[in-house]
């Protein structure tokens, strides 16, 4: 029998899994639902010292007294980290770790690192030891309003996100801040990725990001891990706790989708859809310039790519054949193209990456070769979310945004500043500003979702959006489809930038 130890993310208890646990149970497996100490509210208060070892060792002391063959190791959140401490104490009891929408710790990581909310985050470091200024060391759940700061509340019925809410124990702010030790032992066990995709990527982003070379993300095709999807956000035990349990069972049994390595060569290293002139090229620090022909200050578009793209990716995105395409392109008509390497590395560099593009701006602007009057940004991917800056107060300079099956909104996990980097909401201050949206086809959900919200807000403003859609065209489709809806659809978006620039 296949015994399936549950163990919830932060804040919450064994409650949390009480409908996946009875499904389990009816299947003929055995499941535990974990209540770690301290998280089992007013009559289980966390005691001084109560951290990241205390939880492992509530596991480890589980497992020694399981009278099962097998035993499946399954962390939601926060609990992935008391799962892979665990695991490592005791790899031969382990037959499967499944990792429920949550990240990839690695050895010394706290779990801090995958908290989304910002807030949370900052105050973490001095709550830990210290009372948090409660005098207790411990962090209050989020209000019943808050917990989507948390993750995608997307499915949950009303009556258990106000269980949700009701239930849920202060977390000791130490399990949070102390590193986790992983042994050898851990990545070579099978492991499973659970994702649930209105909280975040689904398996084509996940598989994008292994074709980019990422390190990080190189054991995710190791042939010992696979990945199902669920349509539903952070909380799929409390709104799809059937199909969730379908997957528990099937994961146990070894199935799922697994990323192979592709022998070919990667997708964003593919040539352009368009065959394209060479054009002078000049290169100032992140910032590539490539010139046309024509003589005095000439408008100019700058190119911004998405991510997050790993620091030791070589080549840099400036140099991948999507954007020197597109850059040749523009300089070939007239105008010039600029490509810049900015540095968004992970998904909580949306801040440093906004201030590179601020910067390449204004090193395009001052080039005598440039007529700093007439901008065009174009954004891609996920470097769509920088373009929230530009469309919340466009200045006078720039005369029209682009963008590229992007990311127009945080998906709900990420530790991003939705305040800020929220495009579907600047772009109610956008004014008459012209945008030119490109949108493929089959585009990833997370990001055909966030798009769907950006147009219903420009149905409803002001806003001058003109979309160019690419029939049967993918994420990446300037390297992925050669084929005449896609050449006609960059032609098409081309042309209409740079007819806004000389407007």
């Amino acid at each position: 029998m296949t015994a399936f130890v549950l163990v919830p993310g932060a804040h919450t208890g064994g409650w949390v899994w009480a409908e996946v646990a009875a499904r389990l149970r009816e299947s003929g497996a055995g499941a535990y639902p974990v209540t770690l100490t301290g998280m089992g509210g007013p009559g289980d208060p966390a005691g001084p010292g109560t951290d990241l070892e205390t939880h492992i060792g509530d596991l480890v002391r589980l497992i020694d007294g399981l009278d099962a063959p097998r035993v499946v190791l399954v962390g939601h959140c926060y609990g992935i980290h008391p799962v892979l401490g665990a695991a490592g104490r005791r790899p031969e009891r382990i037959a499967r770790v499944v990792h429920l929408d949550t990240g990839v710790p690695r050895d010394g990581d706290p779990a801090l690192a995958l908290v989304p909310d910002g807030t949370v985050r900052e105050r973490l470091p001095r709550a830990a030891g210290r009372g948090g200024g409660h005098g207790d060391g411990l962090l209050r759940p989020p209000s019943p309003d808050g917990w989507r700061r948390w993750g995608s509340t997307a499915g949950v019925p009303g009556e258990a996100l106000e269980r949700l809410a009701r239930l849920a124990a202060p977390q000791p702010a130490d399990t949070l801040t102390q590193p986790l030790r992983l042994t050898g032992a851990v990545s070579k066990m099978p492991a499973t990725g659970v994702l649930c995709t209105a909280n975040g990527p689904g398996i084509a982003a996940i598989e994008a990001m292994v074709g980019l070379g990422d390190p990080r993300f190189r054991a995710l095709a190791d042939p010992r891990v696979d990945f199902f999807e669920l349509a539903t956000g952070h909380w799929p035990m409390l709104s799809a706790p059937g199909e969730l349990a379908g997957v528990l069972l099937r994961a146990a049994a070894g199935e799922g989708h697994r990323i192979s390595p592709s022998e070919e060569r990667p997708a964003h290293l593919r040539p352009f859809v368009l065959d394209v002139p060479e054009a002078r090229r000049e290169r100032t620090g992140r910032v590539d310039l490539h010139l046309p022909g024509a003589d005095g200050p000439r408008p100019a578009v700058v190119f911004v790519h998405g991510g997050p793209v790993p620091p030791d990716t070589h080549p840099t995105p400036r140099d991948w054949p999507a954007f020197t395409g597109y850059a040749r392109y523009a300089a070939s008509l007239g105008a010039v193209g600029a490509t810049v390497d900015h540095r968004l590395h992970g998904i909580a560099d949306y801040g440093r990456a906004a201030e590179d593009v601020r910067e390449a701006v204004r090193l395009v602007r001052a080039d005598p070769r440039v007529d700093g009057d007439r901008i065009a940004l174009w954004f891609f991917s996920g470097g769509g979310l920088l373009s929230a800056d530009w469309l919340a107060a466009p200045p006078p300079w720039l005369r029209c945004l682009a963008a590229t099956y992007p990311l127009l909104a945080p998906p709900p996990g990420w530790p991003v500043d939705a305040s800020r980097f929220h495009p579907a909401t600047a772009l109610r201050t956008a004014g008459r500003l012209p945008v030119v949206l490109t949108r493929v086809e089959l585009e990833l959900p997370e990001l055909a979702t966030a798009m769907r919200e950006f147009l219903a807000v420009a149905e409803h403003s002001e806003a001058a959006v003109e979309v160019i859609d690419v029939p049967g065209g993918h994420h990446g489709f300037e390297t992925v489809d050669h084929t005449e809806p896609a050449r006609r659809a960059v032609d098409r978006a081309m042309r209409s930038v740079l007819g806004h620039l000389r407007n």
